[in-house]
């Protein structure tokens, strides 16, 4: 019979010498470079979009506490109230919300921040994340198409709109995107010099975001005041006290102007909200503005190209091409005048 070895006791690396610390520390190093190297680039974006929404979370509760926590409070209570706040007010979807906790924690154990995050907090985390997950109407956030804002939409939406700083920057922002048939991140890049005012309305440079190239539009003047992206972007503005640096920013409780960019999910709540706000039948993203501009512009008669050089559409983008035979449905509509 084999004789079985006494299990030894285990040796604590405060025991080591020191080049065999520094080895260690070495290959801890390497490993973590490694890790790095081979993890996709979508990943990356990922988790940098998480750890994103993490700091604006942060943000969000310490405008209701009066303290700001530092990133690297990674605890029980922070990763529980990040799942709520993303079910209630981002209204993620419960999937979503499991990314966003794997991102945020993978995050918050590499350098340069080097958490220990406890397994207590996450596992609490994913509990508070169970009974979402069942669900059905948490469950169908964010599938399908978003829905096309209409003009009237925006003027239900401008009417609804609080006063205040943070009214004007809603009506702004939501125009802006539609006028520039803007995703949530080009209008988070939007810059204030990259907005130029002249005779016939706006000369705006949106910047390249994701890898996608830059573009330059234009963004006529309106004829509703209502729901005219020119003088909303100009009223905004002057308000803001605006003269470099981010278009969009956060305007607090207090009515107090950020320093920093509105993020896109930022932009995209903004949009959300004042939709629902204003009793909108459906809820409108941050993308419906895009969609909008697409439908209403071809509705409006305007040419293919040129509608794709706003939107920055490719040729033969079949999500383009999508919203124009969406937009085409009742032109000559094949049932329409055939003596019924």
């Amino acid at each position: 019979m084999t004789k079985l070895v006494p299990r030894q006791p285990e040796t604590s690396p405060a025991v080591y010498d020191p080049a065999i610390l520094a080895v260690l520390s070495a290959m801890e190093q390497a490993a973590e470079e490694h890790l790095d190297a081979i993890r996709p680039e979508n990943t990356k974006r990922g988790y940098a979009n998480d750890w994103a929404l993490w700091g604006e979370f942060h943000d969000w509760l310490a405008e209701r506490t009066g303290h700001q926590l530092p990133l690297t409070a990674v605890t029980k209570g922070t990763l529980v109230g990040f799942v709520v706040w993303l079910d209630t007010v981002k209204l993620a979807a419960p999937a979503s919300i499991d990314r966003r906790i794997t991102g945020v924690t993978v995050t918050a154990r590499q350098p340069p921040y080097s958490v220990e995050v406890p397994k207590a907090a996450t596992v609490a985390a994913r509990q508070a994340l169970k009974p979402l997950k069942l669900d059905p109407d948490r469950i169908a956030r964010g599938r399908g198409k978003a829905p096309a804002a209409t003009p009237e939409q925006l003027r239900q939406m401008y009417a609804a709109a609080p006063a205040g700083l943070a009214g004007l920057r809603d009506r702004a922002l939501w125009l802006m995107a539609f006028g520039i048939a803007g995703r949530s991140a080009e209008v988070s890049a939007l810059r204030v010099d990259g907005i130029k005012h002249v005779g016939d309305g706006l000369d705006v440079h949106v910047p390249s975001v994701k890898q996608r190239p830059p573009r330059d539009v234009v963004v006529a003047y309106g004829k509703n005041p209502d729901t005219c992206p020119v003088r909303a972007w100009l009223t905004w503005k002057a308000a803001a006290g605006l003269t470099s640096g981010p278009a969009f920013r956060p305007v607090n409780v207090h009515g107090h102007l950020g320093t920093e960019g509105l993020s896109p999910s930022g932009c995209q709540e903004i949009i959300s909200r004042s939709a629902e706000r204003a009793g909108v039948a459906v809820r409108l993203t941050g993308h419906s503005m895009r969609a909008g501009f697409i439908t209403t512009s071809r509705k409006a008669g305007k040419r293919e190209e040129k509608i794709r050089a706003q939107s920055g559409h490719a040729a033969n983008s079949p999500v383009f091409w999508g919203y124009i035979q969406e937009a085409d449905r009742w032109v000559d509509a094949a049932s329409d005048d055939i003596g019924l």
